[in-house]
């Protein structure tokens, strides 16, 4: 038997391959592609027993265990249903929407509070210090701040080197800059567990990477074996970065 296949099909279609590729993508990301993979396998078996073979008996089990399973992922899952929902609020045209109705304007930093920064890291990295640093955008990182030693001082570029210090009681933690001022030094930061990060890069990238993954803040990294400058941003790194590159990243459009 034939049945109609019209436009709202094919978009609910299309919807579901969006939805199953982005839970992929988020899962893989996570290091938790095969808890993904072994879902779908039950739902498969599931949709078989059930609906093909129409086992009454197993099914109504399944039934059962999927109603519970439902309540389960929430829990074993919350980190990344917590990144899904800020990647979505922080998407350009959500963010937008939200300053529309809030009236807030969007926090950007001009050329002349980056410069300090860059500096400060092209200095660093000279010198093989080993730095990171977040910049707040549009999402606030409070809980992040909370977890610091609060400065609230101007950004400064001898400042920066001075916290980053390998004497300095702060050295070891993520600076935050918000609101156009250093906020809080010597932050923890979620390390993210992303089985693809290269094993060459240590704790402060995979720091990094994870304040980017659950925030639509720039983590800048300074390497204390390399003195190479990195940026983490949206769940991508952008390695051995120049001035002129670091500065350009840091001044796009969020």
């Amino acid at each position: 038997m034939f049945f109609e296949f019209g436009i709202k099909d094919f978009i609910d279609i299309l919807l579901v391959a969006f939805l199953l590729y982005y839970t992929y993508k988020l899962m893989k990301a996570s290091g938790s592609i095969n808890v993904f993979t072994g879902i779908l396998v039950f739902i498969l078996i599931w949709l078989v027993v059930s609906q093909v073979l129409e086992m009454k008996l197993l099914g109504s089990i399944f039934d059962k265990l999927v109603s519970v399973g439902v309540l389960a992922l929430i829990i074993l899952f919350q980190d990344e249903i917590r990144r899904f929902l800020l990647t979505l609020g922080s998407h350009q045209h959500a963010s937008a929407l939200v300053r529309f109705f809030t009236g807030n304007k969007k926090e950007s930093m001009e050329h002349d509070e980056i410069m300090p920064v860059v500096m400060a890291c092209i200095s660093m990295g000279k010198q093989k210090v080993g730095a990171l640093i977040v910049i707040e955008h549009n999402m606030p990182l409070d809980d992040v701040v909370r977890t610091g030693e609060i400065i609230n001082a101007n950004i400064n570029q001898r400042l920066i080197e001075n916290i980053f210090f390998k004497n300095s009681p702060l050295h070891d933690g993520a600076m935050v800059i918000s609101k156009k001022r250093i906020k809080a030094a010597g932050c923890i930061l979620p390390v993210s567990h992303n089985l693809d990060i290269p094993k060459e890069l240590g704790l402060r990238h995979r720091a990094a990477m994870g304040i980017s993954q659950v925030s639509d803040a720039h983590a800048i990294i300074v390497s204390e074996e390399t003195g190479a400058i990195s940026v983490a941003y949206k769940g991508q790194f952008y390695l051995r970065l120049n001035a002129e590159e670091l500065e350009s990243l840091l001044t796009k459009d969020i």
